[in-house]
């Protein structure tokens, strides 16, 4: 009977804790088995009976247990016990309420949604390098594309890559001047501020952010259950250091999380300012993703003199590589040892390694391109000028920020590109795709007739009736109360300038 009871239980895939405890104590020898009771077996083990209570006697030296039967099949008590219960009760409790963060939406989907070639896209709201990589080595007399070949190279792509990413750490100690065993590479920078997050902040532990900037290091001080203490930023956007200071004596946070150039409104800080924040007692994390427009040098080699600073920099801007996900940053070694006990083993593809690795050995192409970038940046600037509801902001960096005045609503603002075009047609139906709640994509709209007009088109305002080639134009929008009225245009390539600029004219 022992047998079958034991067996009934294992196979019965229901087995509840307490029982589990007493089977074991039976093989163990702590419970007589002789003088276990007698339990009726069905057939269906999920309609097996099992001891509800237990009652134990003692007799000199000899332990006995007597089983009391429950009338309650064991799949009803585990039914029972499981009412109510969600996944969602799994979740961490802080998490719970998180807002999840707003992505900007790639060319494949947005060349899906909205039914067009992405080469027919101006995408100028996510600060995206639009020359992207090296296009061709010098030496190559094919003409294969740069990348390309480099991928085609790989000698062992069915094998994990380099934890450590050697080769491209010992690229970038060439690059930056900084010893390689001061450089962690990631999957991004974005992974390096969540792997920094996850090594310093304890559950309630705080950081100082100062708005307007990237809003990565909120979302991620809330996804690790840290708090922001929110110090903002002057009218100008430069920093308050003093309030800084105050937050920091007040509050006791563990580290600041700064931007140079400041992302959206391509602000720098002085150096006279970061000395006075590097001698407060706290973590200084300098992001650097947009320094290689600012003319200034990196502070990388800073590491080696102050303990408390960590520099972070990333691909993505400089050698258009946001698609592979490549950053890195430079850490003090007294910190930089435990950042490489808690990071992911893989966390850099084999293809991120050697596309980044490939950029760095065509300097002379990335400098060409931030060149025509900061050109193009100080061309669009005075073109912002010239647009009576917009006031640029000047900018170190490969974006311009917008004020929108005169009476307009930033928001609205796209809106009133519809309306323009829409009355260019002499009315009709509208029909509005967007991408993000914030950013418009694309508006058709059909008038009567049937002819066909696209909002970004090179001619919107003229009345022209003939169907025109359609042209998809983004820019970033803020609601925000720190930017609220606000829109950011990202550098793009004269030809992406030209497109917007008859769009503005057209509402002025």
């Amino acid at each position: 009977m022992f047998d079958v009871y034991t067996t009934s239980l294992l196979s019965s895939g229901c087995l509840q804790f307490r029982n589990f405890i007493l089977l074991i104590k039976i093989f163990m020898g702590v419970i007589d088995t002789s003088s276990l009771c007698s339990l009726k077996c069905n057939t269906n083990f999920h309609q097996f009976v099992v001891p509800d209570r237990f009652f134990f006697s003692f007799e000199g030296n000899k332990r006995r247990v007597i089983a009391m039967a429950s009338s309650m099949p064991l799949d009803q008590q585990v039914n029972q016990g499981q009412q109510g219960l969600t996944g969602d009760s799994f979740i961490r409790q802080h998490l719970r309420k998180l807002s999840p963060y707003q992505p900007i939406l790639p060319f494949e989907v947005l060349s899906i949604k909205l039914g067009r070639k992405p080469e027919d896209i101006i995408k100028i709201d996510a600060n995206e390098n639009p020359y992207g990589p090296p296009p061709e080595a010098s030496n190559m007399q094919h003409h294969t594309p740069f990348l390309i070949q480099a991928l085609g190279q790989l000698k062992f792509p069915y094998i994990y890559p380099d934890p450590e990413s050697r080769r491209l750490r010992d690229a970038l100690s060439k690059d930056s001047g900084l010893e390689s065993n001061h450089i962690l590479v990631g999957c991004g920078a974005d992974e390096l501020i969540d792997l920094i997050m996850r090594c310093v902040l304890d559950p309630g532990d705080k950081i100082v952010d100062c708005p307007p900037t990237f809003t990565m290091y909120e979302f991620d001080a809330a996804v690790n259950g840290a708090h922001v203490i929110k110090v903002p930023r002057k009218s100008d956007f430069s920093l308050n250091v003093e309030l800084i200071a105050d937050a920091v004596e007040r509050e006791k946070p563990k580290c600041i999380f700064l931007t140079s150039p400041n992302n959206p409104d391509g602000s720098i800080i002085n150096e006279q300012d970061l000395f006075k924040i590097l001698e407060m007692p706290i973590l200084v994390v300098l992001d650097e993703a947009y320094i290689e427009f600012s003319g200034l040098e990196s502070k990388m080699k800073w590491v080696k003199k102050h303990d408390n600073l960590i520099v972070l920099r990333t691909f993505s801007k400089r050698a258009g590589l946001a698609g592979l996900r490549v950053g890195y940053g430079a850490f003090p070694l007294s910190i930089i040892e435990y950042l490489w006990r808690a990071k992911q083993p893989y966390n850099v593809s084999v293809a991120a390694e050697v596309a980044a690795c490939a950029a760095l050995q065509n300097a002379t192409y990335l400098e060409n391109v931030k060149e025509m970038l900061i050109q193009e940046r100080e061309r669009l600037f005075k073109l912002l000028k010239e647009i009576p509801f917009l006031n640029p902001y000047p900018s170190y960096s490969n974006f311009i920020l917008c004020e929108v005045t005169s009476g307009k609503n930033a928001k609205k603002l796209k809106n009133l590109v519809i309306e323009k075009v829409h009355q260019s047609l002499g009315g009709g139906e509208k029909s509005v795709f967007w991408g993000r709640s914030n950013s418009p994509l694309h508006v058709v709209i059909r008038n009567k007739y049937g002819l066909q007009k696209d909002v970004w088109d090179s001619n919107v305002g003229t009345g022209a009736v003939e169907d025109l080639a359609k042209m998809g134009v983004m820019i970033r929008h803020y609601d925000k109360k720190e930017l609220k009225g606000y829109v950011r245009v990202s550098v793009g390539k004269p030809e992406h300038t030209n497109a917007l600029m008859k769009c503005l004219k057209s509402l002025s």
